[in-house]
Formats: structure tokens, sequence, C-alpha cells
């Protein structure tokens, strides 16, 4: 939900140093350089390096937000780079919970990962499917002029949300089992919220 509202801003924040950087990278290598990132700081995590980690991972978001910005304002935007840009992503989203769990060597984790995990597989299917549909009847991202290469049904717990809530993974590890907890509920609202939206919109 916060997505909507802050895409705009993302995209006007990075627009100067997009111009720069599509001067040298093709937006495909800026994702490539994104993962690079994101697999530094599960790293750090295993290593309990969690400040580098940290910087890691931010590292991860704003080169994520940079490749899509970068696509659109050097004509290069194209639907396998936003494939490859949500497969690597939801590598990363998966990795770093079970990177966090595995360091602390906590077997109380490990049940409320499972859980998390679930979480994302379920809710995964409702969003992705969903989006299928909607491009199918021609009211997808082209339609509605997205910035996203495929619509994404909103939910509660959308990148943002997840940019916050992994970040505090970092910022209070001593409260991991709590924000997982938290973030589990989100997601489920998320699967709702998408399941009624597309019973009344869709049936």
């Amino acid at each position: 939900m916060l997505d909507r509202i802050l895409r705009n801003i993302k995209e006007i924040v990075l627009h100067p140093f997009a111009e720069q950087a599509g001067k040298l990278l093709h937006p495909n290598m800026i994702t490539l350089l994104s993962f690079g990132f994101g697999l530094v700081s599960i790293y750090f995590i295993i290593e309990k390096s969690l400040m580098t980690a940290l910087v890691f991972w931010l590292l991860n978001r704003i080169f994520d937000g940079l490749d899509g910005t970068v696509a659109r304002i050097t004509g290069q935007s194209s639907d396998f780079g936003g494939y490859l840009d949500i497969v690597l992503d939801f590598i990363v989203y998966s990795a770093i919970p079970v990177a966090f769990v595995f360091s602390t060597q906590l077997q109380e984790n490990y049940f409320i990962l499972s859980v998390l995990l679930s979480s994302y597989y379920v809710n995964a299917a409702s969003w992705m499917y969903l989006s299928s549909i909607l491009e199918k009847r021609n009211l997808g991202a082209t339609s509605n002029n997205e910035m996203t290469t495929i619509t994404m049904p909103s939910g509660i717990a959308d990148g943002t949300m997840t940019i916050i809530f992994y970040t505090l993974f970092f910022i209070i590890p001593s409260q991991l089992k709590l924000l997982f907890a938290v973030f589990i509920i989100l997601v489920l609202i998320s699967i709702v919220q998408r399941m009624v939206w597309a019973y009344v919109r869709i049936r």
C-alpha cells in the first residue's frame, strides 16, 4: 500500500543517479549488482556482523529501485528485466530470515521461520496469479500506466513495509521472533485483502 504512495518520490530521488548509471550499466547489470549486495548481506548476517550486513541490505534495496528507473529513462525496459528482478528479490527476501535464524542457532526460531516462509509462499500465489488474471483481462500495468512490468495488486505487506521490517531485523535482532510474528500477520492480512478485492472485482 505504501509502494503506490512512495513510488513517484523514489523516481524523483533516483532520477539524477539513474541518468549517470544508465551511461555505464545496462539495467540488468544493476539488477545483478543489487543481488550481489543481497548475497553479501546474507554472508555478514551469518558472520554476525549485522551493521555491515545492514549496509549491504540497504545497498541491495537502493540498487533494486535504481534498475527500474534506469530502464525507464534509457528506454531499456524489458519483460525479462522485470522477471529477473522479481526472481532475485524473492531469493534475497527468503534467504535473509533463514540467515538470521541460522546465525542465532536457536531452535525456537525455526518454527516461526517455517511459518514466515509458508506465508511468503501463499502470498506469492495470491498476487502473482491475480496479476496474471488482470494482465489477461487487459487490466494490468500497461493499461494502468504503472511503473512495474506487471501489475502488483497492493496489500499492507508491500515492498516498502518489507524494507522497514527487514531493516528492523538488523537493528533489533533480539526481537526477531516478535518481528517475524508481526510480519506474518501483515502478510496474511495482505492475502485476505487481495482475495476480497478479487472476489468483488473479478468473480
